[in-house]
């Protein structure tokens, strides 16, 4: 079956763009398309999509804002937030009003693809670059909570976690860690991206966790992984 999807972005040329993306792939359909906030409820009480991509700045009403009323209208809604701010304000501002994706839009479109069928299987997913700048500002509140008890939150020597992962897992959750992507992650390891992805699978298994942003939190938590 189809992942049926809405598009709302006021940029009539880049909605066409992540329209032809999406296309491309035979199981994803754009059911109808939207260039303000204020469209979206009467779109999805419509279309009744799968997903709602939505950019985060828009004229009449924003994307945070109408992600606040579909949820609350329609809470099984599965929103990702298109945005030019990688802040970790803007992101976790999203995220709490019940977004499940956000990218940046100078993603790539293997990164789309990826986002969009994560969160159509009931997960999370964050650009790499956005993950990584939430991981160094949790690793900065962490350190500075550790200085107040006059002991490093993160040892010095990284314990790989080898009674849990491979020792290839391990460098793939040091690379997910340093907010690569599937294909920034297979040409630092020399990998395809099948395999990155086959990688990424098994250490979300094996550490219960149910994203890579979790994944990578749990990690620095157990200093498996450095924050650079």
């Amino acid at each position: 079956m189809a992942t049926n999807i809405i598009i709302i972005d006021d940029h009539q040329l880049f909605r066409e763009g992540i329209k032809r993306i999406l296309e491309f792939e035979k199981s994803l359909q754009v059911v109808a398309e939207g260039d303000d906030g204020s469209e979206v409820l009467t779109l999805v009480e419509e279309y009744r999509p799968d997903i709602v991509i939505m950019d985060i700045n828009m004229p009449q009403m924003n994307g945070v804002e109408a992600t606040r009323k579909l949820i609350e209208k329609y809470p099984k809604t599965k929103i990702i937030i298109l945005s030019i701010h990688d802040d970790e304000n803007y992101v976790t501002h999203a995220l709490k009003t019940g977004a499940m994706g956000y990218l940046l839009k100078e993603m790539d479109a293997d990164t789309l693809i990826e986002a969009v069928r994560v969160v159509a299987d009931g997960g999370s997913y964050l650009h790499p670059k956005v993950t990584h700048n939430l991981v160094k500002e949790y690793r900065r509140l962490a350190a500075g909570e550790s200085a107040a008890r006059v002991s490093p939150y993160v040892p010095a020597e990284i314990r790989r976690p080898l009674h849990l992962l491979t020792r290839r897992e391990c460098d793939v959750l040091q690379l997910l860690a340093d907010g690569k992507s599937n294909r920034g992650i297979g040409d630092a390891l020399y990998i395809s991206e099948k395999t990155v992805k086959n990688h990424v699978s098994n250490i979300l298994q094996k550490m219960n966790v149910n994203d890579r942003t979790q994944a990578v939190i749990s990690a620095i938590k157990n200093g498996w992984v450095k924050v650079r």
